[in-house]
């Protein structure tokens, strides 16, 4: 006679299958984790989201796999935690690798979860957000973990453009599991971390070359070299605080806009900004004190700030509506516009677009970079990028015009010309073909080879110039500038620009997608 069981039995065999699962790979293994700085994936869950909203999905998902042993392996949610919960009371959707499960390595079941919370982010509209900590592909499983990681990637494409997606590095991310991260929006990375296709062992065997793997993957060489993530931080908590910062910012997909938090009403003049350009045009100052006085509570997070660092990129409030903000550096390369700082603003650009976020642009660029370096690794195609981006963007486009805006450059960063809606200048812009130093030897070479003194012509012409062409006053006239203001109501007019054109609507020819620059 078959046993009868209670559903006191039931919930004693539910609650020890539960706490089977929670624990993972088991507590040795968990406290190994905890001794390396790291948490384990159910606490970086529990970190990230509000507390009580967590809801599991495929805790007991099981792999299928018969070979090598796999059918007698225990591997507690095959490796991966997967549900949905809440970051400031707004629902996302999570997948977290559980290292101390096989290393964390995706097999089919382990990505078939992933890719169901990826395909439930886009039902709902939500984000998602990817915590990786894996060795890789589940060897064991041959070419069902490589279909795993298909299916994930697909996932990861479908959902671009629809819904945030948010990856955070804090442990190895090999091989084709980095291609799941670089597919998404956002990458954090920790300093514990690394990320590459071929890891150093492979490198040396087949090039000779003999790299660690922090130089090879770790979180500083992707920033000041690769531009492959977008935040390096030290450990999981940091990594955290950031992407919850970074979701504070974003709506929840395509069809919303983000959402008005704590606005800051005060726009009274900023006397700051009268003071922060240097007297003479050929020094830098930091372009980060402009920006400061201009969103809520100089309250800006910036995005790939180790990279490219003559472009500053970030999101930042005025008067609680979220910005992308795009500004030249001056004091980094002057300012100039590269193949990185093209890629790295083109992005953005992008990013903002999809997800209806307005873009203030603040100016002070003295041209292209030039250099033999720089033409032959396709410094136009990826300049054109800038060019695509902003005229593709039907978001609210708001201009400033700080100092220098010179030739195809002044172009580049979001002109009348190429769709800004919004276009103001501080009485010391430099609106120009190209500065006055350069055009002047242009203009007028024969006049100043013929002078009696050369130099003094020089320099008589130069000023010549600069008061005719170099001034913000020609490209007023020509409509191509709505109006030079005051620095100190920059954050004023720009909030008033925001509040005109929250309903901007911009109807653009039907087609499948664009062809943009490679």
């Amino acid at each position: 006679m078959a046993k009868t069981h209670t559903m006191k039995d039931r919930l004693q065999q539910l609650h020890e299958a539960r706490t089977k699962v929670e624990l993972g790979g088991g507590e040795t293994k968990l406290q190994k984790q905890r001794d390396k700085g790291k948490l384990t994936a159910r606490e970086r869950i529990a970190a990230l989201i509000d507390d009580g909203t967590f809801q599991e999905t495929g805790a007991f998902r099981r792999n299928r796999t018969t070979t090598f042993g796999m059918d007698k392996a225990d591997m507690p949610a095959d490796g991966v935690v997967t549900g949905s919960g809440a970051v400031f009371g707004r629902p996302v959707h999570i997948a977290s690798q559980d290292f101390t499960v096989m290393g964390g390595s995706a097999g089919e079941a382990h990505s078939i979860k992933v890719t169901q919370m990826l395909e439930a982010s886009l039902r709902t509209g939500t984000p998602f957000v990817f915590i990786n900590d894996s060795g890789g592909a589940r060897v064991q499983e041959g070419i069902d973990s490589l279909s795993g990681y298909g299916k994930v990637f697909y996932a990861n494409v479908l959902l671009s453009g629809v819904v945030p997606q948010v990856s955070i590095i804090c442990g190895p991310c090999a091989g084709g599991a980095a291609y799941s991260p670089a597919l998404t929006d956002f990458i954090i990375q920790t300093r514990k971390a690394h990320m590459f296709i071929t890891g150093p062992g492979v490198i040396k065997q087949v090039t000779g070359e003999q790299v660690t793997q922090d130089e090879l993957g770790g979180a500083d060489a992707h920033m000041g070299r690769s531009g492959v993530n977008h935040f390096v931080v030290d450990d999981d908590e940091q990594a955290v605080l950031v992407a919850q910062k970074l979701l504070s910012f974003l709506p929840q997909n395509n069809s919303e806009d983000a959402p008005i938090v704590d606005p800051d009403e005060d726009v009274s003049p900023r006397k700051a900004l009268e003071d922060v350009l240097p007297v003479d045009n050929r020094k830098a100052y930091d372009v980060r004190d402009v920006i400061a006085e201009i969103v809520d509570r100089s309250d800006f997070l910036e995005v790939q700030a180790g990279y490219a660092q003559n472009i500053v990129v970030g999101f930042g409030r005025v008067v609680g509506r979220t910005v992308g903000v795009i500004a030249n550096q001056p004091n980094h390369l002057s300012g100039v516009l590269d193949i990185n700082s093209s890629d790295k603003a083109s992005q953005f650009i992008r990013f903002c677009n999809a997800f209806n976020i307005a873009l203030v642009n603040i100016v002070d660029v003295p041209g292209f970079m030039p250099g033999v370096a720089q033409e032959h690794s396709g410094i136009i195609r990826h300049g054109a990028k800038m060019l695509y981006a902003y005229s593709a963007a039907t978001v609210p486009k708001i201009t400033v015009v700080t100092r220098k805006a010179y030739g195809g450059a002044y172009l580049a960063m979001c002109s009348k010309d190429l769709g800004a809606d919004k276009v103001f200048a501080w009485p010391t812009a430099e609106i120009a073909v190209m500065g006055a130093e350069g055009a002047a030897g242009v203009v007028f070479k024969r006049e100043i080879d013929d002078a009696d003194d050369p130099v003094k012509r020089r320099e008589e012409l130069v000023e010549e110039y600069r008061e005719t062409f170099s001034t913000p006053y020609m490209a007023a006239g020509r409509g191509l500038v709505d109006d030079i203001i005051d620095p100190a109501d920059t954050r004023h007019q720009i909030a008033m620009a925001l509040e005109l054109l929250a309903t901007k609507r911009e109807i653009r020819p039907p087609k499948k997608h664009g062809l943009g620059p490679a």
